[in-house]
């Protein structure tokens, strides 16, 4: 192989994969990578125990991100190892190339994560029109929601500055109430009715929330007060220290602000006593 293609597969491909050839087919619009595995190894999907015993070889066929316009599949040559392991039920086994395939995948993980990150900015048809029309990457919108539905739940930090308040799925019967990260509005959390009690717990399972705004309720007061003095040892709450210069929706009712500050017990540094 040519410098430029030695250079071109260390930068494409994993160290284990050994590039052999290159086809385009120009009748289907394809290019066609012949690769192979280079590893001597492999651990059980089940027991977890090493095999450098090869039961065999076969081709695998995954699509990978396209290239010029064209639709990219490699021709990739795996290993199929035997479980030399007593107790595993598993005879055998096929290798996996680390960040380029999966177990039963059609495409190359890569290709996986652009699919997943098209179809969650653009949605299901709008992604499969873009992704087969102009990507050369055939795809219903089916299978984009699909992988957007796999892709897991994210996890925001925890908020500092939360507002709580109520709101109505029914007006006059049905209430529930909402957390909101105070610097984004952003939804931080849902919770059904507007007791004290539910709220107070919400409020724990959000260590790093320092300060509360809220509207005069005593209710969403007593929740702001038992989140904080039950959240464990190193915090407490300082008091409602700050009131908005605006007015609520009903006459004097005017927006508080509670600040919990935090604590280290060990180097004895107190959280601030106001806002």
């Amino acid at each position: 192989m040519t410098n430029a293609a030695i250079q071109f597969e260390d930068l494409l491909f994993p160290d284990t994969i050994d590039i052999t050839s290159f086809e385009a087919d120009d009748v289907g619009n394809v290019l066609s990578i012949e690769a192979e595995s280079l590893t001597t190894e492999a651990s059980c999907p089940d027991c977890g125990a090493s095999s450098r015993r090869i039961h065999g070889t076969y081709q695998r066929h995954p699509a990978d991100l396209p290239a010029a316009g064209r639709a990219v599949r490699l021709r990739l040559r795996v290993r199929r190892f035997c479980c030399t392991h007593p107790t595993c039920s598993r005879r055998t086994f096929v290798e996996q190339v680390p960040g380029l395939t999966r177990r039963h995948g059609r495409w190359t993980e890569r290709l996986r994560i652009a699919l997943a990150a098209t179809g969650l900015a653009l949605a299901g048809r709008a992604a499969a029109r873009l992704l087969t029309g102009h990507l050369a990457v055939p795809i219903s919108r089916s299978t984009l929601l699909r992988q957007v539905l796999s892709l897991p739940e994210p996890q925001p930090p925890s908020p500092r500055v939360v507002g709580v308040d109520e709101f109505a799925f029914r007006k006059g019967q049905v209430y529930a109430t909402a957390l909101i990260e105070a610097t984004t509005g952003k939804r931080v959390d849902v919770i059904e009715g507007r007791g004290a009690e539910a709220v107070a717990d919400r409020l724990r399972r959000h260590p790093g929330v320092e300060v509360v705004c809220r509207d005069g309720s005593r209710v969403y007061a007593q929740a702001a007060a038992g989140g904080a003095s039950r959240r464990g040892a190193g915090r407490r709450l300082v008091a409602p220290v700050a009131r908005s210069g605006g007015r609520g929706r009903q006459g004097g009712r005017r927006a508080q602000c509670v600040l919990v500050g935090s604590y280290r017990a060990a180097d004895g540094q107190a959280g601030p006593d106001h806002a």
